[in-house]
């Protein structure tokens, strides 16, 4: 099956090196490119494509707002942001409006186009020690000195609990049932439970979810 994406990206020769990274790749194709959020926004709704590759920083509707408006109907299309990870401190809100994930500009070839196919296939956690590294930084900022206190989410059994936590640090399905002492198929199950029961969008929601409830504290590990 062929991964059909949306370029938004109000840089002309960023979409263009997107392109030809793409081009020679028979499983993904580009339908179409954006240079503003409410282009994306537009081709989105009449493209209806697996991925939205969404730059954060575009003039008008800024990607965020793009990444809102597409994911706010449930459809099939998943948004993965592109940012620059020195300097773009709107991550975190990104994937709070909806996204499924991130790339970083200066990501190796292979590392991107991996990326494109994890999301289109359902499994929103990319690269999860950057998924860490990123969240952390971002609202670390704001939060380095407060304390978060841990709350009880409601609904939700202590196995899933600690699955959530585990799933907050940035860790796949295969270190999870390293940790738990449980079967991939177990964490899957958790997963999908943990998904249903609050109402998450996908994985990377869950992630906020767990630092949101302070199960992860931005800046150190978690216990």
């Amino acid at each position: 099956m062929t991964v059909r994406v949306v370029l938004a990206d109000d840089q002309p020769l960023i979409r263009a090196a997107l392109v030809m990274v793409i081009a020679d790749m028979p499983d993904i194709e580009v339908v179409a490119e954006a240079g503003t959020g409410l282009e994306a926004v537009r081709m989105t709704r009449d493209l209806r494509p697996d991925v939205v590759v969404m730059d954060i920083r575009m003039p008008g509707m800024d990607g965020i707002e793009a990444t809102r408006m597409i994911t706010k109907d449930g459809g099939p299309t998943h948004v993965i942001v592109l940012t620059t990870f020195d300097d773009d401190n709107n991550v975190y809100n990104a994937l709070r409006a909806g996204a499924s994930g991130f790339l970083v500009k200066d990501m190796a070839v292979s590392d991107i186009l991996g990326a494109i196919r994890v999301v289109a296939a359902g499994d929103a956690l990319i690269a999860p020690k950057v998924t860490r590294r990123l969240i952390e930084e971002f609202t670390g900022r704001s939060r380095r000195t407060a304390t978060v206190p841990k709350k009880e989410i409601r609904g939700i059994t202590g196995r899933e609990r600690e699955a959530l936590t585990l799933i907050g640090q940035g860790m796949s399905n295969t270190d999870i049932s390293e940790a738990m002492g449980i079967s991939a198929a177990t964490v899957k199950s958790y997963v999908t439970r943990l998904l249903a029961k609050l109402n998450a969008r996908d994985r990377a929601q869950l992630v906020i979810i767990a630092y949101e409830n302070g199960l992860v504290a931005p800046g150190k590990e978690p216990t």
